[in-house]
């Protein structure tokens, strides 16, 4: 069974917004507004603090993985798993 992604790309209009009054549907993870992936470098950032972000569900932490692999691969990211012991 594959996840449902939420994640949606979001142009702001060229006009900064804060991220307040981003969508949530931009968020790794929506429900807590946590992980803004609105580009390249912000995915990067998801990627390397995924296991820092606290008080979330197996399954809230497998979708947002499933949402930032889509917002890597809508920016170019490339994501590469290391094996480390």
């Amino acid at each position: 069974m594959s996840l449902r992604t939420t994640w949606r790309p979001f142009q702001p209009n060229g006009k900064p917004i804060p991220k307040s009054d981003f969508p949530s549907s931009v968020f790794a993870f929506p429900k807590e507004r946590k992980e803004p992936l609105t580009d390249a470098h912000h995915v990067r950032s998801a990627i390397a603090r995924f296991d820092q972000v606290q008080n979330v569900s197996d399954h809230e932490r497998d979708v947002a993985f499933a949402n930032i692999k889509k917002a890597a691969k809508y920016y170019g990211v490339n994501i590469a798993q290391t094996h480390r012991r």
